[in-house]
C-alpha cells in the first residue's frame, strides 16, 4: 500500500455528484471531452472510454443551447459526474444546470453584469450543485490587466478573490477554484498565493499545455510541484491529444507522488549494452495486457538477470531477461526460470494469483 509522506492542506469539502472533493478526500482525476457536446452518441462514447480508464469527473463544453440541452440525455448514459463548461452567456449556465449538470464551470468576470452572475448562482443553489470558478490567464478583467499591465500571478489571484467575493455575496460557498495559465511558473506562483488566502478546494492544472510530450512535461512540473506542497484537490492534465492520455498521466502523476493507488505501477530499466531481449516490446505487451487491471501492484520488467531482481527488489513481481532465457521473481527472490518467449505469459499468470 502507498503511504504518502507529502503534506496536504485541509480545504473545505464539496460534493460533485457522487465524488467528494477537498478535505482529506482522495485527489480526483478529471478530463474534458473534445467532441461536439450536442453529438450525444460521440460524447457518451468518449466519456465511457474515459470512465474505463478511471476518470472520475468529466467536463463538456457548452457553447450553445443544443449543447446545454444534450446534457440531460448524456447523463442517462454515463456513470461519472458531468461538469458543464460555460463562457460568456449566463443563460447557457442556467440551461445546463436545469438539464442535470452535476456542477458548472464559469468565470464570473466574463459572464457580465452582477445580476447575471446572481441568476446563475441562485440556480446552482436551488439545484444543490457546486460551481467551479475558473480564472484563466487569457481572460482576466480589463481593469485588473490595466492595473498590473500584464498577466501576473498576483493579477490572477486578485481576479479569483474578486469572483469568490461576488459568489459569496449571494450566500453561496459551494465552490472550487482554478487558476490556470500555460506558463508553469505563473501557475505555480498563483496557486501558492491563493492557497495561502482561502480554504476552498482547488482544481489544479496547466492550461493549453501543448501536445503529448510537451504537455506532459509542463503538467508534471506544474501540477507535481503544487501537489508535493500539499496544494490541490482535483487535477486535470490538459493535452492536445486523446483525452484518455490525460487520465493516464494524471493517475501516473498521483501514483508517483504516493497520493493514489490506481492499477499497476510498472518499473522498467532504460536498457543498456547488457540487454539481450527486446525490452521495449515486453513492456508494451505487458502494458496492453494489463490495461484493465485494477490491483495496485508494482511490476518490474528488467533487461538484465544480473541486476534486475536486485534493482527491483521492492516490486511485488517481476521478470528479467537473459540470453535466450529469463527469470520470474517476487520481492527480489527468483522463483522460476523459463525461455524468453514464456516471460510475459508467466508474469501475467503470477499477477492473476496475487491477492492484496
Amino acid at each position: 500500500m502507498l503511504c504518502s509522506r507529502l503534506p496536504r492542506k485541509q480545504t473545505r469539502m464539496i460534493q460533485v455528484g457522487n465524488v467528494p472533493i477537498g478535505g482529506n478526500q482522495p485527489i480526483s482525476v478529471q478530463s474534458m471531452t473534445n467532441t461536439f457536446t450536442h453529438d450525444v452518441p460521440s460524447t457518451v462514447h468518449q466519456i465511457n472510454q474515459l470512465t474505463d480508464m478511471g476518470c472520475e469527473l468529466v467536463r463538456v463544453a457548452v457553447p450553445d443551447m443544443p449543447a446545454a440541452s444534450a446534457i440531460s440525455e448524456i447523463k442517462k448514459q454515463i456513470s461519472i459526474p458531468l461538469i458543464a463548461d460555460i463562457h460568456f452567456d449566463y443563460r447557457l449556465a442556467i440551461a445546463s444546470i436545469e438539464s442535470g449538470a452535476d456542477a458548472i464551470r464559469i468565470n464570473p468576470g466574463n459572464i457580465g453584469h452582477k445580476d447575471k452572475v446572481q441568476s446563475v448562482v441562485l440556480c446552482a443553489k436551488d439545484h444543490h450543485i457546486p460551481i467551479r470558478i475558473g480564472v484563466n490567464s487569457g481572460s482576466l478583467e480589463k481593469e485588473i490587466l490595466n492595473k498590473y499591465q500584464r498577466v501576473t500571478s498576483e493579477a490572477m489571484v486578485e481576479s479569483a478573490l474578486k469572483s469568490i467575493d461576488l459568489v459569496n455575496s449571494f450566500d453561496f460557498d459551494q465552490i472550487k477554484i482554478s487558476l490556470k495559465a500555460s506558463d508553469v511558473y505563473y501557475t505555480i506562483d498563483a496557486y501558492r498565493l491563493l492557497s495561502s488566502k482561502v480554504d476552498f478546494p482547488l482544481h489544479v492544472g496547466i492550461t493549453a499545455a501543448g501536445p503529448l510530450y510537451t504537455g506532459i512535461v509542463k503538467s508534471v512540473l506544474g501540477i507535481g510541484t503544487l501537489l508535493s506542497e500539499g496544494i490541490g484537490d482535483t487535477i486535470r492534465v490538459s493535452l492536445t491529444a486523446d483525452p484518455v492520455e490525460e487520465v493516464k498521466v494524471g493517475f501516473e502523476l498521483l501514483k508517483a507522488l504516493g497520493l493514489r493507488e490506481h492499477g499497476p505501477n510498472i518499473i522498467s530499466c532504460p536498457t543498456c549494452g547488457r540487454c539481450k531481449i527486446n525490452l521495449f516490446q515486453l513492456v508494451d505487451e505487458v502494458e496492453k495486457s494489463l490495461k484493465s487491471e485494477t490491483k495496485p501492484i508494482t511490476i518490474a520488467i528488467m533487461g538484465c538477470v544480473v541486476n534486475g531482481p536486485g534493482e527491483a527488489r521492492e516490486a511485488d513481481v517481476g521478470i528479467a531477461g537473459g540470453d535466450g532465457f529469463g527469470i520470474l521473481f517476487r520481492k527480489g527472490q527468483v522463483i522460476q526460470k523459463c525461455k524468453q518467449d514464456q516471460l510475459v505469459p508467466m508474469l501475467l499468470e503470477e499477477i492473476n494469483h496475487i491477492t492484496l
